[in-house]
């Protein structure tokens, strides 16, 4: 039986460990492309005709310097996933580990290299050959283009390598290649016997998943619909960016040439795009995942159902609640965090949760059939001027107020009927929130710099000693416990956190918001 518990814990810790470490490069891709989007729209010759100002050789030069960097994380995108999962998995050592990663993935595309050199495949400029064999040049390196799960792949393999070898003990004579310094040696053996392997193993997989593509592509308008809902409905199990990346990074969301470059995922498409210069508009089939689909909800609809929650509040409670819901606003239609908002009624109406996530998934499926082509990741403000109106009225951003202005009308008269119809206990609808002002004072005389009462929330935890791991996400501390009954869902919800998520006997999370980063640092502090 305590195998069986030991396994579990392991599905969770580690399918959700590997899903926050795309968080790393991924942050950075957003970044990289508002930097691409502002640089390629401003330097192209439509916005320049129409404000002449930006017809100079310094503004000029400036945007196309922007478009340049901003195309860096594209560029080398699988070598930064296969540095930094092992990098995010790691317990101890990760510097070792992010270094293992980066070696593992040029060794094994060197392995491939040599493959195909003695198959005869190599050297060769033909690009029937080149593009019958998927070979690209990877990190410069003529090699098989395996992409994002190929540098998954990587990462977990060094991981797993990391973990086992990093403190082993050789002869005296080798000491010197014994403990961490083993980790890159034998990374390099490795992924190097598994380079071999890839050129026969690889169609196989590369079959599935153009399979997987040929099938979200020809369910037409329901495949934007299925995502975004499907997306929204693995978010409260933190495991939606394994979703998201099969369909940004790989041919489940699309295959394109795209500048004499054959590309494949629904944001690598959009991005080549954007740094090509010939392209005049963006992909339809590729932007139906992206950014667009979400504006519905979270420009219109999040805020609608905060207003909801307001309006359906006590009276005598609406002050005490209004600025935890301004604060998810400002969230999710800035930052395109949603978590603040949806964990306020996911944990007491599972049943509008789902709705959400329907009216999410139908979100992308309007947006796709109306033709809007706004891409990138995060499906706020930000990402509607840079991608949608600075690109011109081609990417049909005027549909967006429109349909967002619609969406927040149904959630607000949707969440008002369930809340009011089934007395549903959403913030300020509790009793015993009118005479929380004492708490309210005591927690205020403890809380420190993340204005959270830090002791309270590990005493609710059950103590320091009933914690074994600790680690966090953009809103939510995940945590695996010895005894998940000692952990008081009440007294962590008196203490600011906006909801628990119980995964099974060991493992949960507790919703905290966008502070999450201190409330755990400051955790770990007790911890140790």
């Amino acid at each position: 039986m305590p195998n069986k518990i030991k396994t579990k814990v392991t599905f969770w810790e580690f399918f959700q460990s590997l899903g926050k470490t795309f968080m790393l490069p991924v942050a950075l891709l957003s970044f990289c492309g508002i930097m691409l989007g502002i640089g390629s729209s401003l330097a192209s010759q439509d916005v320049r005709e129409l404000l002449p100002f930006l017809d100079n050789w310094l503004c000029i030069t400036i945007f196309t310097w922007m478009s340049k960097i901003g195309s860096f994380a594209f560029s080398f995108l699988p070598a930064m996933f296969a540095i930094a999962i092992p990098l995010g998995l790691a317990r101890e050592d990760k510097g070792v580990a992010a270094f293992s990663g980066f070696v593992g993935y040029a060794v094994l595309n060197l392995s491939i290299n040599f493959y195909l050199t003695i198959s005869g495949i190599l050297p060769t400029e033909d690009s029937a050959i080149l593009r019958a064999n998927d070979i690209q040049s990877v990190l410069g390196i003529q090699s098989i283009n395996t992409g994002i799960l190929g540098a998954i792949f990587v990462g977990i393999l060094v991981y797993i390598l990391h973990e086992r070898f990093r403190a082993i003990r050789l002869p005296d004579a080798l000491a010197f290649f014994g403990g961490n310094r083993f980790v890159p040696i034998i990374t390099t053996l490795t992924l190097g016997i598994v380079g071999l392997l890839i050129p026969l193993i690889w169609p196989f997989f590369a079959k599935a998943i153009s399979g997987l593509g040929y099938i979200v592509n020809s369910t037409g308008a329901f495949g934007p619909l299925i995502f975004g809902t499907g997306e929204r409905l693995l978010l409260p199990f933190g495991l939606h960016h394994i979703l998201v990346a099969l369909i940004r990074f790989t041919d489940a969301g699309g295959t394109m040439e795209v500048c004499n470059e054959t590309v494949s995922g629904a944001l690598t498409i959009f991005q080549a795009q954007l740094s090509c210069p010939t392209t005049t508009a963006f992909s339809e089939s590729a932007t139906r995942f992206l950014s667009q689909g979400k504006m519905p909800s979270f420009l219109g609809g999040l805020p609608g159902a905060a207003l909801a929650m307001y309006v359906c509040a006590r009276p005598e409670n609406r002050h005490k609640i209004k600025g935890l819901l301004i604060s998810g606003v400002v969230a999710c239609t800035v930052g395109g965090i949603t978590e603040p908002l949806e964990f306020l009624f996911l944990f007491v109406s599972p049943i509008l949760y789902v709705i959400h996530a329907l009216l999410t998934g139908i979100g992308f499926m309007i947006m796709s059939l109306l033709d809007v082509t706004i891409g990138n990741t995060d499906g706020n403000i930000i990402d509607f001027v840079v991608f949608g109106i600075l690109h011109g009225t081609a990417t049909k951003w005027y549909w967006v107020p429109v349909i967002a202005a619609v969406w927040f009308v149904i959630y607000f008269f949707v969440f008002k009927f369930f809340i009011l119809r089934f007395n549903i206990k959403t913030p300020g609808r509790e009793i015993e929130l009118q005479n929380d002002d004492t708490n309210t004072q005591i927690n205020s005389m403890i809380q420190s710099k993340s204005g959270y009462n830090v002791p309270a929330i590990l005493e609710a935890l059950g103590g320091a000693d009933n914690i074994v791991s600790l680690d966090n996400c953009i809103t939510r501390l995940r945590l695996s416990v010895k005894d998940i009954s000692l952990v008081d869902d009440s007294k962590l919800k008196a203490n600011k956190a906006i909801g628990v998520v119980r995964l099974n006997e060991h493992n949960l999370q507790v919703v905290i918001g966008p502070q999450v980063q201190l409330v755990k640092d400051e955790l770990q502090h007790y911890l140790s």
